[in-house]
């Protein structure tokens, strides 16, 4: 899917001045990045969306970028129950 943002032209330049021809996938990992940290997108998600072939991978690129985990007590409590079926 495509998307088209309007900014101003004087944006635009300095941000092609940046990042050149990495324009576009520099606007979809912001988009990215908001979403995670704004709960609407999971890393397994984020994972898929930038192209990472494991969760592990995505852990790793948001701790580059200065993005902390999203890990709540309710996820831990999840996964110790998961951990704990298993035991079963």
């Amino acid at each position: 899917m495509a998307m088209l943002l309007d900014i101003p032209a004087s944006a635009e330049e300095d941000f092609r001045r940046l990042w050149g021809s990495q324009l576009d996938r520099k606007g979809l990992e912001a988009l990215a990045i908001e979403a995670y940290r704004e709960r609407h997108l999971s890393v397994g998600k984020l994972a898929e969306m930038l192209g990472f072939a494991t969760s592990q991978q995505a852990d790793q690129w948001l701790a580059e970028h200065g993005v902390a985990l999203s890990y709540s007590a309710e996820d831990y409590a999840k996964d110790c129950d998961v951990i704990d079926q298993l035991r079963i």
